[in-house]
């Protein structure tokens, strides 16, 4: 065991040794060598690595090169650019330069030419005023004037030629134009008229309320007349209740008044309630329910018109009208067909037509008044035309109708035609028969008391008066001034609605008999 133990024991300390002079002796040639070697790996690396940034520095530098060539290629084509173009700028200011010399040469010239010239005229006027003066002295002494005699006789002719000249063309001109004007008006009013079509009202002073049974009446009438007393003051209408079966009688020269009494009397029948009291309570609702309905009337006027922008109180005047009458004739019928008539006509003409259909609308607006002026219907309804902001030219057109204000505008003779078209056609307006009868009386008398005058017919309905006179007792050029002394003294002395054409009619007639 011992030997073993020994043995081992010389076993490891040779191994010992072996390794001891294994490590002090191999190794450091090893690790020698492999330094070497890394050396060697390293100087072949550093030397791949410079021959790579050789040759990247290399490429550099060649594009570098190649960039700069490009550049230095481009400034000189830039430099030789410039070159040229200072070069042609040289020449182009040497040709200004040559230019300007040649010009200033030739204005010189120029100068030196026009100063001869201006010699050369004043040499010319001087010898002409002498040729004009010799002439002249030997004119006066041919003829024996002056200058100035010569002129104001060459000047009287010329005005006496002249006025010769424009009289004959101004009568030409008044002819044809009287012609053409007769046919062209004649044909825009039949135009006018055919195209609007109104439907014609007849008005009354007076009202017949109808009722179920004559009982009624005496509830009307109340106990010792109160009821109708009480009716009467809150309407301001006279209510006639007689023997007449079944009917009542209003009356009164407002139609406002007599509607509100006509509607308050239909509603206190109805209800049967009739009183002093309920009268009066109906009669103030009715007032309401017609001021309403008169205010809507204007509405629906205007917007069947196409009429924009009236004021309130002119829309409510224009409601009003519905219950007011000319001559018997419906004033807001009156004025719608004005109002068409006007816009037709202005159409005709060239003008506006919105214009002068509004202004036909309103120019009977002084007729309905809310309280009694004192200047005439036209003129007062210009002056509410201006206070509710209309134009200037339809408030002169609503002055003007009836020539009581100088017309300023082509509107106010188209309202004023439109007016008296819409008042005379046939069937506008109804006169009680006596006042027809007599209007013609009158019409005939006042033609019949001139002298020279042998027969009047007053035709048309009183429209159109024809004069028979003499032949031996006027001549031709005494017709037309007795036409216009006849027209005048009508429109002086007589009321008519519409215009009278007055035809005065001179004949000579050879009667011979056969036997």
């Amino acid at each position: 065991m011992i030997d073993i133990v020994l043995g081992l024991t010389v076993g490891l300390a040779v191994v010992a040794v072996w390794w001891a002079v294994w490590y002090f002796k191999v190794v450091p040639q090893k690790k020698k060598s492999m330094q070497e070697e890394a050396q060697k790996e390293a100087e072949v690396i550093k030397q791949k690595k410079m021959l790579e940034v050789k040759e990247k520095f290399l490429s550099k530098k060649n594009e570098l090169d190649k960039e700069v060539q490009q550049r230095n290629q481009q400034l000189q084509q830039a430099e030789n650019r410039n070159k040229q173009r200072e070069m042609s700028l040289n020449q182009r200011q040497d040709e200004l330069n040559r230019r300007k010399q040649e010009t200033e040469n030739m204005r010189a010239r120029i100068e030196t030419q026009q100063a001869m010239l201006e010699q050369k005229e004043n040499e010319l006027n001087a010898r002409q005023a002498d040729l004009i003066n010799q002439e002249r002295t030997k004119l006066e002494e041919i003829s024996g004037l002056s200058v100035e005699d010569a002129k104001t006789q060459l000047i009287e002719g010329l005005k006496d030629e002249a006025r010769t000249n424009a009289q004959a063309y101004i009568n030409e001109i008044i002819d044809e134009a009287k012609i053409s004007a007769n046919k062209e008006a004649k044909k825009i009013i039949i135009q006018s008229i055919q195209r609007v079509a109104t439907e014609t009202a007849v008005e009354n002073s007076v009202t017949v309320f109808h009722i179920d049974n004559d009982e009624v009446k005496g509830r009307i009438i109340g106990r010792e007349g109160r009821n109708i007393r009480a009716l009467e003051q809150a309407t301001g209408v006279e209510i006639v209740v007689d023997d007449t079966p079944e009917s009542i009688v209003i009356s009164a020269f407002d139609p406002i008044r007599r509607e509100i009494c006509r509607l308050a009397l239909h509603q206190l029948v109805a209800d049967g309630r009739i009183h002093p009291a309920r009268i009066e309570e109906v009669v103030a609702k009715v007032k309401k329910q017609v001021e309403e309905e008169v205010l809507e009337t204007g509405k629906r006027t205007t917007i069947d018109l196409g009429i924009h922008g009236l004021h309130p109180e002119l829309i409510r005047i224009v409601g009003k009208m519905k219950y007011r009458s000319s001559y018997g004739q419906n004033l807001l019928q009156h004025a719608r067909e004005t109002a068409n008539l006007c816009a037709v006509m202005a159409s005709e003409l060239g003008l506006n037509p919105k214009k002068a259909k509004r202004a036909g609308l309103l120019h009977d607006i002084g007729k309905v008044p809310d309280e009694e002026p004192e200047m005439p219907h036209a003129l007062y309804g210009a002056k509410l035309a201006e206070k509710y902001k209309e134009k200037p030219d339809i408030c002169n057109a609503i002055g003007a109708h009836h020539e009581e204000m100088e017309m300023t505008s082509l509107i106010a003779p188209i309202v004023q035609v439109c007016d008296a078209i819409s008042g005379a056609r046939p069937g506008a307006r109804r006169e009680i028969v006596e006042a027809y009868i007599k209007r013609l009386k009158d019409l005939e008398n006042i033609a019949l008391s001139y002298n020279g005058v042998t027969k009047t017919y007053a035709i048309q309905a009183g429209r159109e008066l024809r004069v028979i006179v003499g032949a031996d007792q006027i001549d031709d050029k005494q017709i037309d001034k007795l036409s216009s002394d006849i027209a005048t003294r009508i429109q002086n002395e007589m009321t008519y609605p519409g215009q009278v054409k007055i035809t005065v009619i001179r004949e000579t007639r050879a009667v011979s008999y056969a036997k």
